[in-house]
């Protein structure tokens, strides 16, 4: 049973998200006995679904592709070999964000010219979206709502906590996530050791313009050595503490038609080199991981929040930032994104502002 929940949390957590399975007495004792309708609507279920979606999501493709994805490299041993774990300290929950200091968000603020700002989240309507009215008599009255969604996955732009996920050798810093994560949440490396924002000089790679193709495709990720070349292209410099955003076409790929069957475009495992190399402190992404096939990493890129310590923005909307950078002819600017200050959290559903 143990083993089988540790799997449920693993493939429940693709695509970017993440689920807590309830206690192993609460596995036997829902499967004992027949749901009612009232139970389809539980996080557990909501949860179950969301594992189906993103193992269908998650399924190899062709072996020709899946030779392409690792080439010989062995990005597994990067990783290891090339984690943050300490580098903060042993009992570190900042990550990567500690490169963003007050001098550096001081020169962020100084990218700003002509204060237009730019939204990168996606506009999203949550599973569950409760209204209740009311009067205060006369002509007086007032609305709230009560909203329900999971925002890990693919739909919603969050933030994702150094908690978030793990493999074999453990969560951000080695810790044991069966000791620091129960059902009532995170006790290390919670969202809330974020919740002074993340301010700093944004960089956005646009690989669908430089590429002159609408958008990323399954046979040719995006690698960590044209970021490199984008990046030059663009007259950019990544430098230490950056929020660095990766563009490659999510919209224009989502109206392709494309049923992923053939595997997912995003970034190649060599990206996290990239960002290893650099120092990124924050990646934002909109396709997120290529997956071209079964591979040993669990986490071809995301295994950068726990490995690196690199926060990680899922599902940014990047063509608007993508246009606004071609008309301001530049593609640096100040990035802000504030955390909801959530105890324990996983994360945090976000709406990041870019500011020219």
């Amino acid at each position: 049973m143990a083993s089988s929940r540790r799997r449920f949390l693993m493939r429940a957590a693709a695509m970017g998200g993440a689920a807590l399975a309830p206690p192993a007495s609460a596995w036997a004792a829902s499967a004992s006995r027949p749901r009612t309708a009232a139970e389809t609507f539980s996080p557990p279920e909501i949860l179950a679904r969301q594992a189906a979606r993103a193992r269908a999501a998650a399924a190899p493709a062709a072996p020709v592709a899946r030779a392409a994805q690792t080439e010989g490299a062995d990005y597994a041993a990067m990783y290891r070999d090339r984690r943050n774990w300490g580098r903060w300290g042993d009992d570190d929950q900042v990550g990567a964000i500690n490169l963003i200091t007050a001098e550096k968000r001081a020169a962020a603020a100084g990218l700003v010219r002509n204060g237009r700002t730019v939204s990168l989240s996606r506009v999203f309507e949550p599973p569950q979206h409760f209204m209740t009215k009311s009067s205060l008599g006369g002509n007086g009255g007032y609305v709230m709502d009560y909203l329900g969604f999971i925002y890990h996955g693919s739909t919603v732009t969050h933030i994702d906590a150094l908690c978030h996920i793990w493999d074999e050798d453990g969560m951000w810093q080695g810790r044991d996530p069966d000791v620091e994560i129960t059902t009532q949440g995170a006790h290390f490396a919670d969202i809330t050791h974020w919740n002074r924002g993340v301010i700093t000089k944004g960089v956005l790679i646009d690989v669908p313009r430089h590429r002159g193709e609408p958008h990323v495709t399954a046979d040719r990720p995006v690698r960590g050595d044209e970021i490199e070349a984008i990046a030059a292209a663009q007259g950019v410099t990544v430098e230490p503490g950056d929020a660095l955003l990766v563009h490659s076409g999510w919209e224009s790929y989502t109206q392709s038609g494309d049923d992923g069957s053939g595997g997912r475009p995003g970034l190649h495992p060599s990206c996290a080199e990239f960002i290893r190399d650099h120092d990124v402190a924050l990646l934002g992404w909109d396709l997120m991981d290529a997956r071209m096939g079964a591979a040993d990493l669990p986490w071809p890129v995301h295994g950068v929040l726990f490995n690196f310590g690199v926060a990680l923005l899922d599902n940014a909307r990047l063509e608007p930032i993508a246009a606004a950078c071609a008309e301001e002819g530049r593609h640096e600017f100040m990035f802000m994104l504030l955390p909801l200050n959530v105890a324990r959290g996983t994360g945090s559903p976000a709406n990041p502002i870019a500011m020219f």
